[in-house]
C-alpha cells in the first residue's frame, strides 16, 4: 500500500460511483492507495439452527463481495493499489474506527446513500463520521 492512505466508504447507490471518480482523482493527485470499504447488513443473531445462520452470514459476505469487486477492478486498472473491507454495521462508528485504526489520512463518502431518507441533506452515516471521523472527511454530492 501506499504512504498516503484514502478510506473510500461505499454503499452500492448511484453516490458511490461519484465517491469513485472524486477518490481516483485523489489517490492520483497523492501517490495514495485505497481502503475500499462496505458495511454491510448485521449478521442474524437469532436463528433456530447454527447451519442456517451461517448460510445467512454467508450470503450476506458474498453480497458485500460482489458490490465491492467493480470498485477493486476500476481501482486496478487506474493502477491505484486497494485493500477491500467488509465490515459490519453501525456505518458510521465502523468507518471512523477503521480509519482512525489503519491511519488513513482522508475518507472519501458520498452525502447520502442507501436510506429511505434521501431528502436529507447529509445522510445519518456521513454526519455521524462527520462527527467522528478522526481524519479530514471529502463528502461528495
Amino acid at each position: 500500500m501506499a504512504k498516503h492512505q484514502i478510506l473510500m466508504a461505499v454503499d452500492g447507490s448511484d453516490h458511490s460511483a461519484k465517491v469513485m471518480d472524486k477518490t481516483i482523482e485523489f489517490a492520483r493527485l497523492f501517490d495514495a492507495g485505497v481502503l475500499l470499504v462496505y458495511c454491510h447488513e448485521k449478521f442474524p443473531t437469532i436463528v433456530v439452527q447454527q447451519p442456517q445462520r451461517y448460510e445467512a452470514m454467508a450470503g450476506i459476505l458474498a453480497q458485500g463481495e460482489k458490490l465491492l469487486e467493480p470498485f477493486v477492478q476500476r481501482l486496478h486498472d487506474s493502477g491505484i493499489a486497494v485493500e477491500k473491507r467488509l465490515l459490519e454495521e453501525p456505518a458510521g462508528k465502523a468507518i471512523s474506527e477503521l480509519a482512525k485504526a489503519e491511519e488513513c489520512k482522508v475518507i472519501v463518502m458520498g452525502s447520502r446513500g442507501l436510506s429511505n431518507f434521501s431528502h436529507l441533506f447529509v445522510g445519518s452515516v456521513t454526519n455521524r463520521v462527520l462527527q467522528t471521523a478522526p481524519c479530514p472527511v471529502l463528502v461528495v454530492c
